[in-house]
C-alpha cells in the first residue's frame, strides 16, 4: 500500500476519533471549581400566610445588587436532607419553660427526623455555650442529651464569672457547625431574646450565619414573671424578628393562641415546603463581599420569606 494512501488513512481515523470524544464530552455532564452557584431556600405564601407549593422557575425573578440574573436551578425541596441545629436557653429566666420545650422538642424530633436523612445537633446555652450533642441522625442519642438539658445548678451559678445569657455567641457558634454542610440547613432558637453577657454582637450573630448558608427559626418563649416585678420585662421580640428576617428564617412566638407543638408543626411544614433556586452571577467575584438578593414572584400579592444577602467568596 502507497505510504500517501496509509497516512491519509491513519489522519481520517484520528481525525474521527477526536470527533467521537468531542461529541461524548459534550454529552457528559461537565462541572468547574470555578463556578459557584448561589442558592437560595424560599417559601411562598399568601397575604393570608398560606403555603404556596406549586410555582415553577418561570414564577421567580432574582435580581443580585439590582442586576436581574439567570435562574439556572430549579425544585421544590420536599425530601433533600435536612441538617437541623436545635438550640435552648436554659439560663434561668426560662426555668418554667424548659420542661414544655423539651416536650415540644421530643416530639418534633419523632415526627422530622428522618435517620436515613437527616442530621441534627443540639445546643444549649446559659452562662456558657454548651454542645450537647454533635452532628447525628441518632434519635436516641438526641432524646438521651435532651432529657440532661437543664438550667444551671447553684453551684453553678456561684461560679459564674460572666454574662448570663449568651445568646449571640451561641449562633456564632451554631452557624460555625453549619459551614461544611451541604444539605438544607436551619437552626431552631428556644429563647426570650434577651443576650446578657455575649462577647459577640446581634451583628456577628447575623453574619456568621449569612455566611454559612443558615437559616434561623426563632421562637419567642418567655416567662413574665422570670425579671421580677416593678423592673420591666426585657424585649427580645425584636432581637429574634430582625435575626429571622436577615437570615430567611421565621419568626414564632408562644402564646394562649399558639403552643410550641403548633409552632413546630409550622416550622416543619415551612421545611418541607420550600423552593430551591440555584444561579450563577454574571459579575465574577474580585473581592469576597456581601452582595444584595431579592427574589420575588412574578404573580403579585404572593409573599416570599428568604434571604436578602449572601457572601460572595473570592
Amino acid at each position: 500500500m502507497p505510504l500517501c494512501c496509509s497516512r491519509r488513512r491513519f489522519l481520517a481515523s484520528a481525525a474521527a476519533l477526536v470527533s467521537d470524544r468531542l461529541v461524548r464530552s459534550q454529552d457528559a455532564p461537565t462541572f468547574s471549581t470555578s463556578v459557584k452557584v448561589v442558592d437560595l431556600l424560599a417559601v411562598v405564601r399568601t397575604k393570608k400566610g398560606e403555603i404556596i407549593s406549586n410555582l415553577t422557575k418561570d414564577d421567580f425573578s432574582i435580581l443580585e445588587n439590582g442586576r436581574p440574573q439567570n435562574i439556572r436551578y430549579f425544585s421544590k425541596e420536599t425530601d433533600l436532607p435536612l441538617t437541623i441545629g436545635l438550640m435552648v436557653d436554659t439560663s434561668l429566666s426560662q426555668l418554667k419553660v424548659l420542661d414544655a420545650e423539651r416536650t415540644a422538642t421530643f416530639r418534633f424530633l419523632n415526627k422530622v427526623l428522618r435517620e436515613d436523612k437527616d442530621q441534627v445537633f443540639l445546643m444549649q446555652f446559659d452562662m456558657a455555650v454548651m454542645l450537647r450533642q454533635s452532628l447525628t441522625a441518632s434519635r436516641t442519642k438526641l432524646e438521651e442529651k435532651l432529657s440532661v438539658v437543664d438550667a444551671p445548678t447553684r453551684a453553678e451559678l456561684s461560679q459564674q464569672t460572666g454574662g448570663g445569657t449568651l445568646l449571640y455567641d451561641a449562633v456564632v457558634e451554631a452557624a460555625k457547625t453549619m459551614k461544611d454542610q451541604r444539605n438544607r440547613k436551619a437552626l431552631i432558637l428556644m429563647t426570650d431574646g434577651v443576650d446578657t453577657g455575649s462577647d459577640l454582637t446581634l451583628p456577628d450573630a447575623i453574619d456568621a450565619a449569612q455566611r454559612a448558608d443558615t437559616l434561623v427559626y426563632s421562637i419567642l418563649f418567655s416567662d413574665s414573671g422570670a425579671y421580677g416585678f416593678g423592673f420591666g420585662e426585657p424585649d427580645g421580640r425584636k432581637v429574634l424578628q430582625h435575626l429571622s428576617k436577615e437570615t430567611g428564617g421565621g419568626f414564632y412566638e408562644v402564646s394562649k393562641r399558639q403552643s410550641i407543638d403548633q409552632i413546630f408543626g409550622l416550622i416543619e411544614q415551612e421545611l418541607r415546603s420550600q423552593y430551591s433556586l440555584g444561579f450563577v452571577s454574571d459579575q465574577p467575584v474580585r473581592v469576597s463581599e456581601f452582595r444584595t438578593l431579592q427574589l420575588a414572584t412574578r404573580e403579585k400579592g404572593l409573599v416570599v420569606q428568604t434571604r436578602d444577602k449572601y457572601w460572595a467568596q473570592r
